[in-house]
């Protein structure tokens, strides 16, 4: 027989109890606890439950709930509480049984149902505890996105992280307070936005416009959106490494030896269930790849300064592995010692590192390639071809 879950996760909008199902209003009868932001239990009539305001930061409110396990317990969230909200961190630490849901409508349906958009045509983002570059892979003239805000001011940031990328003349719907008395919408141009003030809950509604650069969706971005001190894996060998690597969803690389982070930077840009770990020895070049990552939109890369083989010890089995840097008989050992089926991508240079490349492809197989790139340049008067370093590519998969 099923038990009865003691703790409900209740979405609630704006407008209060007016909003609520019966479902939702039989659940806050029955409480014996009800926990949720200031906000959130000031829009509920006067309750029978012992009502405890869920503390800042988020993660300090959780021992608390945990405390009253076993009880009847509502914790409000926002709408619906598996979108960008509190409702999946929360069910993360229970069995499945001992917990339901009853959503509300979301933000983004709300949003979507005022402007008239499709909402599986657009860009859905929760940015009220996330960086805003998280926009940046989408930015692209035409795109339309409905992103949550933790407050009024981060609306001026928006509106100057756009301009500042040329994408000034997006136009922007400021929506407070959706579903509540206090609704509010406002248009606006991006670079207008220190023209008003605006009131959280806050979510913007973005029609991208303008002449700024919108990233490629392919493999082999342009070198000039990375900085660099010239240790970087150029574009066209780039995008032959990650044909190589063949990303796809949920995986996670290794990219040892990052240099800029390019390799793993558009890893974690093929696909948003990604993820990538960049090893790099240099603390300069470490620091860069952070700086690379957070502006390109990928501030899940994880970052470890620290020398291959010694540093992957402790992570996380990887489905692909990217050697750049550091290339050693001792790391190739490492890495043939991964679980069958890992994709192994490695680059030389040097004639020794290619030895190296060559010896190991004779143990373990797979396919060994050297690229040699030129590209014309003035010659006088005339054009000749400038050659680079060939670059030789070893891909197995163990």
């Amino acid at each position: 027989m099923a038990r009865t879950p003691w703790l409900t996760i209740l979405g609630v909008g704006e407008n209060g109890p007016e909003g609520l199902s019966p479902a939702s209003h039989a659940a806050l009868a029955s409480a014996e606890i009800v926990m949720g932001p200031s906000r959130h239990l000031s829009l509920l009539p006067d309750l029978v439950a012992e009502s405890i305001v869920w503390p800042v930061p988020f993660a300090d409110g959780l021992p608390v709930l945990m405390r009253f396990r076993g009880c009847r317990v509502v914790v409000l969230a926002s709408g619906d509480p598996f979108w960008f909200g509190a409702g999946s961190v929360i069910a993360r630490e229970l069995d499945r049984d001992e917990w339901q849901a009853i959503p509300g409508p979301s933000t983004f349906s709300l949003a979507a149902s005022r402007l008239g958009w499709p909402l599986e045509q657009v860009v859905c983002l929760g940015l009220h505890a996330a960086p805003l570059t998280r926009l940046r892979p989408h930015l692209a003239p035409g795109t339309k996105a409905i992103v949550l805000l933790r407050d009024g001011a981060a609306v001026r940031e928006l509106g100057h992280y756009l301009a500042d990328l040329g994408f000034g003349d997006s136009q922007l719907a400021v929506l407070e307070a959706l579903g509540g008395p206090r609704e509010r919408g406002t248009r606006l141009v991006a670079h207008q936005v220190d023209t008003q003030d605006f009131q959280h809950p806050v979510a913007v509604a973005l029609e991208c416009a303008g002449t700024g650069q919108a990233l490629p969706r392919c493999s082999g971005i342009a070198d000039e959106f990375f900085e660099s001190d010239g240790q970087i894996t150029k574009r066209p060998i780039r995008a032959l490494a990650l044909s190589a690597l063949a990303p796809k969803p949920g995986e996670l690389l290794w990219d040892i030896g990052g240099g800029s982070g390019s390799i793993g930077i558009e890893w974690l840009l093929a696909d948003p269930t990604t993820s990538a770990i960049s090893i790099e020895p240099r603390a300069d070049r470490a620091a860069r790849i952070r700086v690379n990552a957070d502006r390109l939109g990928v501030d899940r890369l994880r970052v470890i300064h620290a020398a291959a083989p010694e540093a992957l010890q402790a992570l996380p089995l990887p489905q692909a592995v990217f050697v750049g840097g550091g290339l050693s008989a001792a790391l190739l050992e490492h890495l043939a010692h991964l679980p069958r089926g890992t994709r192994l991508v490695a680059h030389a240079v040097t004639l020794e590192s290619e030895a190296l490349l060559a010896e190991w492809q004779a143990r373990l197989g797979g396919d060994l390639m050297k690229i040699a790139l030129a590209r014309a340049v003035p010659l006088g008067s005339k054009r000749a071809w400038d050659a680079a370093y060939p670059v030789v590519q070893w891909s197995v998969t163990l």
